[in-house]
């Protein structure tokens, strides 16, 4: 079973620049692998797409989201300086055209 952790939630956005395009998803989906399994500071790894829904505020515009835990605002921080992160934004920028993070902190019981 996995488990959540909500120490520190990183969730990012993707729209690719070519959506329908089945070798620009792959290779979006490849990067994205391959950075989750290399990372050293990513601990819960979610990649999901859009949901097919009706409700009004549910924004299914993107091709991806990507939802990943730290064990805190430090660890995330190195996570952008790591290797794996720098790999993963040079072989998969070129495919998307635009890109939203939302980051957040756990509430303390």
């Amino acid at each position: 079973m996995k488990t959540f952790d909500p120490s520190f939630v990183h969730t990012v956005y993707f729209w690719l620049r070519n959506p329908d395009v089945e070798s620009d998803r792959e290779a979006f989906l490849a990067a994205v692998t391959k950075l989750l399994e290399k990372s050293t500071y990513a601990k819960t790894k979610f990649i999901g797409t859009a949901p097919k829904t009706n409700r009004d505020v549910v924004d299914s515009s993107f091709t991806y989201s990507l939802v990943v835990t730290f064990d805190s605002a430090e660890a995330e921080e190195a996570y952008q300086k790591e290797q794996a992160h720098l790999d993963f934004i040079e072989a998969a920028s070129p495919l998307w055209k635009k890109v939203v993070v939302y980051d957040s902190l756990g509430v303390p019981d």
